[in-house]
């Protein structure tokens, strides 16, 4: 079993105590790599920080739309300056949240399309966050277009058609622990029917915990519950539905 948890915050100071022992039951769950994603400049400082300590880690960096109103003017050259080190293989997580709006909508708007910017020039993926904000997302990304290097709707909770278009576009589509839920059909739906190539699985950790463990912090050796469900659904083993998403996360983030 060889695992890629595509997205994860392992800087998070919930893993101060036992980050080392996290690190440890990861690998024993057969997780071979871990994407850790920025959320700002100090959090994708940090991002690099656990790439350069742990071999299976590796780092995205990027202003979350929480985080939209407080980017500097000089974001962008820092981001930039971020990015040159060679374990950073994305630019993100970035894009657009409605459902909190702790940053003005115009103003995450901005960011957003200034970061796909960036990654365009630095021919680098990129990790998008959408929440309940489907609409003005998807107009961004027909204006602005996606790069060569591709990208990933992280922890999709858009539609079919949706998924479908962003899969024209050039996007993997992200499944995280919420898939695992009793009530979640239309993620279940959506995880049966994509397209394998274009199929990655996340924990989101400490966020979104899978069951059997829902309610407790997540931890990137639970992205195996995530594994199972997505391969019950779709009638294969674990073991190869883990090999296809282990593929294709290498794939995208120019992984060996």
């Amino acid at each position: 079993m060889i695992l890629f948890d595509t997205h994860a915050h392992l800087d998070d100071d919930v893993y101060e105590a036992d980050r080392d022992d996290m690190i440890r039951r990861a690998r024993l769950a057969g997780v071979a790599h871990i994407l850790n994603a920025g959320y700002n400049l100090e959090s994708s400082q940090r991002a690099i920080e656990l790439a350069d300590e742990y071999d299976l880690i590796y780092a995205a960096v990027g202003i979350h739309p929480h985080d939209a109103a407080k980017a500097g003017p000089r974001y962008l050259y820092e981001m930039e300056r971020l990015a040159a080190h060679p374990k950073v293989v994305a630019v993100g997580e970035m894009g657009l949240d409605y459902y909190r709006n702790l940053s003005p909508r115009l103003v995450q708007r901005r960011v957003f399309q200034e970061q796909l910017a960036l990654a365009k020039k630095l021919n680098k993926p990129v990790i998008i966050h959408d929440r309940d904000a489907h609409g003005d997302i998807m107009g961004i990304l027909r204006r602005e277009g996606l790069g060569p290097s591709g990208g990933v709707m992280h922890c999709y909770s858009g539609s079919w058609e949706m998924a479908v278009e962003c899969i024209e576009m050039g996007f993997y589509i992200s499944i995280a622990g919420p898939v695992t839920f009793p009530k979640a059909p239309k993620l279940k739906d959506i995880a049966a029917r994509i397209d394998p190539d274009r199929l990655l699985i996340e924990t989101d950790a400490p966020y979104l915990t899978p069951l059997p463990h829902r309610g407790k912090r997540n931890e990137p050796a639970y992205v195996l519950f995530t594994a199972e469900e997505i391969a019950r659904l779709r009638g294969i083993k674990t073991e190869e539905l883990a090999r296809i998403c282990t593929e294709n996360g290498r794939r995208l983030f120019r992984i060996a």
